[in-house]
């Protein structure tokens, strides 16, 4: 039978800890076909956390514990999960809240998502039947909601629903290949950092509905600016879609400058203009994108001849399409409207049109299969 082991970072969480193991174990003894241990990290706790853990871990061999300094919840995982691969063989390491937020009876419901194929499940709190607190304040909601969204759109990554809930299920295989760059995320911030590198290595996310029950025992432990700082931060600096938009910035620039000497300044046809200028653009586009942009999945002469030309020609396609698109709305757009605003028209259209038809294709049909 294969192993799973729920970590739990606890820092005085004696009020909750008791009740929460007690809840695990009648889980665990109804799952079949798996191994549930339990690993509690508990971050010096002076509240006696430890010592009740302890007491209950002599009658229950499935329980451990390990002690470490307070460093933050990315670091109690760190620990946690190296402990564990070092000592508990898992197949499996659940992420999960000690404060009683995050019910145990969800756990054979991440199992079966893992046992169907999944690599990485994620308790999300927006879906159909999950939820939120309904006492949370307005405040709190817009604050959780908004966040959330915030990062679906800034990875566009739009099918992931839930991105800060700490309530997971991982892959033991990915906890080994990230567990390095993880390290430099000590704070509530690694959840995001976590998912988002999953992502970029393929790994297969699903999710399962929980509803998220607010603490009633002890107090948070999140510093709310310093986690939407941290959060914004690392989304601005890792985000695929903030990267291709200014790549696609670089391109625009190009692409206006050109515009501008040949249009104004040599009095080329606004047609050609634009066809030249936009295949110039294009091609820095594919450069930069492919170096940086999409560096995850870059493609590399080294993947074989064929396989580089045949995605550049797919990038030329879409590329191609970019370039009729904005000939033909420039072209129809100064016809109507004349040549004084043509730089206006030719901003709205690769703002609203060019940007997000190019990133759509090119991340689903160019360096989608070097991921």
């Amino acid at each position: 039978m294969k192993t799973a082991v729920i970590i739990l970072p606890t820092y005085n969480e004696s009020r909750n800890i008791k009740e929460l193991l007690n809840r695990i174990i009648v889980v665990s003894k109804k799952i079949e076909d798996w191994i549930i241990k339990i690993l509690v990290v508990d971050s010096s706790s002076p509240d006696g956390t430890a010592e009740i853990v302890k007491e209950m871990g002599k009658y229950n061999k499935s329980l451990h514990i390990i002690s470490t300094e307070k460093s933050g919840l990315g670091q109690a995982y760190i620990d946690g999960f190296s402990y564990c691969m070092e000592n508990l063989n898992p197949y499996v390491m659940f992420e999960m809240d000690a404060d009683l937020s995050h019910n145990p009876d969800d756990i054979p419901a991440f199992l079966n998502k893992i046992q169907d194929g999944a690599d990485f499940v994620v308790g999300s709190r927006y879906i159909k039947g999950g939820s939120i607190p309904k006492n949370w304040g307005i405040d709190r909601k817009i604050f959780s909601i908004l966040g959330n969204l915030v990062i679906r759109f800034g990875f566009m990554k739009l099918s992931i629903t839930e991105w800060t809930n700490g309530y997971r299920a991982i892959k033991t295989w990915l906890v080994k290949e990230h567990i390095d760059t993880l390290r430099g995320y000590t704070g509530y911030v690694f959840q995001v950092a976590f998912l988002d590198n999953a992502i970029k290595s393929g790994a297969v996310v699903k999710e399962i509905p929980v509803n998220f029950i607010d603490r009633v025992e002890g107090s948070s432990k999140i510093d709310s600016f310093e986690y939407i700082y941290q959060t914004l931060k690392y989304v601005f600096f890792h985000s695929t879609f903030i990267k291709f938009a200014i790549v696609g910035g670089v391109g625009f620039i190009i692409d206006f400058g050109i515009s501008f000497l040949l249009i104004e300044i040599i009095t080329t046809a606004v047609w050609l203009s634009t066809i030249i200028s936009a295949e110039t653009a294009i091609v820095s586009n594919f450069i930069l994108n492919n170096k940086w942009s999409f560096k995850h999945k870059k493609i590399s002469r080294k993947s074989g001849r064929k396989s580089f030309i045949w995605s550049f020609l797919k990038f030329n396609i879409i590329a191609s399409g970019s370039i009729i698109i904005q000939t033909t709305a420039m072209t129809v757009t100064t016809n109507i409207f004349g040549l004084t605003y043509w730089y206006i028209y030719k901003v709205l259209i690769i703002t609203l049109v060019i940007i997000p038809y190019s990133y759509f294709f090119y991340n689903k049909l160019v360096w989608k299969e070097n991921g």
